[in-house]
């Protein structure tokens, strides 16, 4: 939970406030250290994993916009192992030969802020920052006053959208710094933070006097092909007079491609701006199509992050932090060290065996590593050997008192105390209302404190009957009566809310955002799914959606039979009432049907056909039942296909596929 908490934090500071305390390599092992522990423990995923969003919400006063395409972010690799198993997963996916080439880009991954330009009929529209990867920020007036980026273009489609990054040169950096510091102004940390900061201004005279710039990397909408291929359509948008870097290359192969990315690593310190890795992009646009992407990146792209740095600090103190779950997680307060340019004060510990395993204890020296994509982390205790006492993981919660125990079989140590532990209470109500779930604007970590201290708020239901208090709320410190009814007014805002959100928001073990969005395209909505988890064949149902597994399974079955859950739902549901799911596949005549795949498919790998059903607006099932629609059936189908032909369901190959997915 610290570790989801952290990160989540991290990208209110990064995305929002551009005010980071850790460094973009420090960021990087916080998500790499989380997708490690998923891989390695998959039932133990969070619902508001990290792994599942992209950036974070926009919060700042200007106008919020919506991304015509998600703005997608990438999935990250530190070795030229995952390098190669990247390429060999596009092989699977794509059901390539080993004979068959796998030409990508390689490109610098430019320190700065993601920035979407929207070019209508040649002329510049509309400017957004990434946001969330689906609503940005309206920066227009800000980007017209970088001289890098035309107003206006020629021989370009009706409509293109081109993504790329905003940032400032080194050199540009230290002259504004010293600009700052002269007058008594803010001094920034580093060239990103000035850039973010920079775009973000409410006034664009002030982003006018910052020296900005901008590099394209992608596109989102266009109204027309820009090419066949990466490189081409990337040359394409430079020949519209909109800078693309210098650096980009195609590559016939891995080794190409990592020999180039051992280049720029070595040019790096020499190049005017910031980077911190290298980008390789699938080259063939038609394949990107057929890769699609998962829950927040494309499957097409992959950002090959510049190895850890190290140094030496010591241990101050161990401090534990009670998440939503009860889980106790370790984190180390350092005495500040640099590491490559940024201040680190912070470690995670991970758990009570990490601890052990490093043999930490208070006053310890210690070696410390930031990488591209974890969070500061220790590596090694210099004075392990020295005789003292050894760290004692608590046995009881800090904050409710109550026995703090490890399951059977888990690492995790956590809080007994549910609903009577405050850290849980104000978490489960954090999540609930945060940004992928309820997003509630107004009710942030210190409003709900409040609230829960006054005895406003027990349970996710209470937040619906704040209304009733708006007498009282009015004239508390920091509540003026706008404030107040703003706040009212976005909480009846979600009364007929996104019914996959809602039950995110209800916190169920393993059920992330993605789970519940698969759970609620099945089921359509929380009373057909709580009925269901409350039949006899409850596991084999739930187990048979896509994405949905046995431990999942059993998570959702435990929850809906729990009482205290269920009247703590239907308390809900008598003051929310989220709507039917709706998805956002395009209609066609298998939009809701259930569709099987199975035995050995030819042309196209199992990954592709379920994301082709998915795109007919169907359900991929994992086994076959009354209420299976079709079966595409490969050659040694075995149980499944006989279950269908006894069941009567229709059965087509893959051929017939093809020409179903060709016509829809």
């Amino acid at each position: 939970m610290r570790l989801a908490r952290e990160i989540a934090r991290h990208n209110r500071l990064y995305h929002d406030q551009d005010a980071p305390e850790i460094s973009d390599a420090e960021y990087d092992a916080l998500i790499r250290e989380n997708a490690e522990l998923e891989a390695r423990f998959p039932q133990l995923v969070r619902p508001d994993s990290p792994s599942k969003a992209v950036g974070a919400a926009p919060t700042s006063s200007l106008a919020k916009v919506a991304h015509a395409r998600p703005m997608l972010s990438l999935e990250n690799a530190f070795s030229e192992e995952e390098v190669r198993e990247f390429v060999a997963r596009v092989r699977r996916f794509l059901n390539l030969p080993d004979s068959e080439p796998v030409a990508m880009t390689a490109e610098p991954k430019i320190d700065g802020l993601s920035c979407s330009l929207r070019y209508e009929y040649g002329v510049l529209v509309l400017a957004a920052t990434r946001g969330d990867g689906t609503v940005g920020e309206d920066v227009t007036a800000n980007v017209r006053t970088i001289r890098d980026i035309p107003q206006g273009i020629a021989g370009a489609p009706d409509v293109l959208e081109v993504r790329g990054e905003v940032y400032m040169s080194k050199d540009d950096f230290a002259a504004l710094n010293e600009r700052q510091e002269a007058a008594g102004a803010k001094v920034f940390a580093n060239p990103r933070n000035a850039a973010a900061g920079s775009l973000r201004q409410k006034d664009p005279a002030v982003t006018a006097s910052r020296p900005l710039r901008f590099f394209a990397h992608g596109w989102g909408e266009v109204s027309e092909p820009l090419a066949t291929v990466q490189i081409l359509a990337m040359r394409a948008i430079e020949g519209f007079g909109i800078p693309v870097s210098e650096l980009l290359k195609r590559c016939e192969t891995i080794e190409e491609a990592l020999a180039h990315y051992r280049t720029i690593e070595h040019e790096r310190a020499e190049l005017p701006y910031d980077i911190d890795g290298v980008v390789y992009k699938v080259s063939r646009l038609d394949w990107q199509e057929r890769l699609g992407q998962v829950a927040r990146a494309p499957r097409w792209g992959l950002a090959h992050k510049f190895p850890a740095e190290k140094a030496e600090t010591t241990l101050e103190r161990i401090e534990i932090q009670v998440g939503r779950t009860g889980k106790l997680t370790p984190v180390g307060r350092l005495t500040p060290v640099g590491v490559g340019g940024v201040i680190v004060q912070n470690v995670t510990l991970h758990n009570r065996d990490e601890i052990a395993r490093l043999g930490l204890r208070e006053g310890d020296r210690v070696r410390i590593q930031r990488a591209g994509d974890v969070i500061p982390q220790v590596v090694e205790n210099l004075t392990r050997d020295e005789r003292r006492k050894p760290y004692a993981f608590p046995d009881h919660c800090p904050e409710c008192h109550s026995e703090a125990v490890a399951e059977e079989g888990e690492v995790d140590v956590r809080c007994t105390g549910g609903l009577i532990c405050p850290a849980q209470r104000i978490e489960r109500l954090r999540h609930f209302v945060s940004r992928g779930a309820m997003d509630i604007d107004g009710l942030g970590e210190k409003s709900l404190v409040e609230f829960v201290e006054l005895g406003w708020l027990k349970g996710p239901a209470d937040i619906f009957r704040l209304k009733g208090r708006r007498g009282e709320l009015i004239g508390r410190e920091g509540w003026q009566e706008k404030s107040v009814d703003n706040l009212l007014a976005a909480i009846d805002a979600r009364v007929g809310f996104d019914p996959a959100r809602f039950l995110f928001g209800l916190g169920i073990r393993h059920v992330g955002a993605v789970t519940a969005k698969d759970l609620m395209k099945c089921f359509g909505t929380i009373e057909e799914l709580e009925r269901v988890a409350r039949s006899e064949n409850a596991i084999a149902e739930l187990s048979a959606v896509e994405g949905v597994g046995g431990v999942v399974a059993e998570a959702v079955v435990d929850f809906f039979h729990e009482p205290h859950n269920r009247e703590e739902l239907a308390d809900l549901l008598a003051l929310a009432r989220p709507a039917a799911f709706v998805s956002t596949a395009r209609e066609t005549e298998w939009t809701g049907k259930t569709i099987v795949f199975t035995g050995s498919l030819e042309t196209m790998s199992r990954d592709e056909a379920k994301a082709q059903a998915e795109r007919l607006g169907a359900r991929a099932a994992g086994s076959v039942s009354a209420k299976t629609d079709l079966v595409v059936a490969g050659p040694g189908a075995g149980s499944k296909l006989k279950k269908a032909e006894e069941l009567g369901i229709r059965v087509i190959g893959e051929a017939e596929w093809a020409e179903i997915v060709a016509a829809a």
